[in-house]
């Protein structure tokens, strides 16, 4: 038996005996993040959130829509909502290039789940994030809204900004862009 005594040790469920350190690592959690780059900044979504990645195009228009709402696309079949990331933070619109495409989301909002797309400047990862190394959101200094971000994340010598999807796109808001998109506004009475 090597050195360790019984209360060094800790058993996995396959029966393996865990050192100090697994111990220690066993309070954290690793999460998988897609990361993105937006507006000069980088910002992270969980991977589970994320449907797939495609090119930037093929956006019809939608009158009476927010400004940050740039239209819908047809997704094999099926409507789906397009926003601007960048103007939904109060910002420019974003401007396209030869990178710029568009993640499909899916969205958790109260017992409905949405799916939605959002324009991105390029697509840089997939990273494991440990839990260690995520900080609480700043309460200024980010240019964005500190309820839209669920925390920084220590990425070699910056930070990501992990993503708060529910509030970046509130619950009322999704039910209306949904509705709209899907041509289900309300119907109006014709005085005729």
């Amino acid at each position: 038996m090597s050195g360790l005594s019984s209360s060094d040790t800790a058993v996995s469920g396959e029966g393996e005996a865990l050192t100090p350190q697994a111990k220690a690592q066993m309070g954290r959690h690793v999460s998988q993040y897609l990361i993105f780059s937006l507006g000069g900044e980088l910002f992270g979504v969980a991977t589970l959130r994320v449907r797939e990645i495609i090119e930037f195009g093929g956006i019809t228009s939608v009158p009476m829509m927010p400004a940050f709402m740039r239209g819908v696309i047809n997704l094999r079949g099926a409507v789906v909502p397009v926003i601007d990331l960048n103007a939904r933070f109060g910002r420019a619109r974003t401007e396209t290039s030869r990178r710029t495409c568009i993640v499909i989301l899916e969205v958790q909002a109260e017992q409905d789940t949405f799916v939605l797309g959002i324009i991105v400047d390029a697509v840089s990862a997939v990273r494991q994030i440990d839990s260690a190394h995520i900080e609480p959101p700043p309460s200024f200094g980010t240019g964005i809204r500190a309820d839209f971000i669920d925390g920084m994340a220590k990425v070699n010598n910056g930070f990501v900004i992990l993503l708060d999807l529910g509030n970046v796109l509130s619950v009322d808001e999704l039910a209306t862009l949904n509705g709209q998109a899907a041509g289900d506004a309300p119907a109006t009475s014709n005085p005729h």
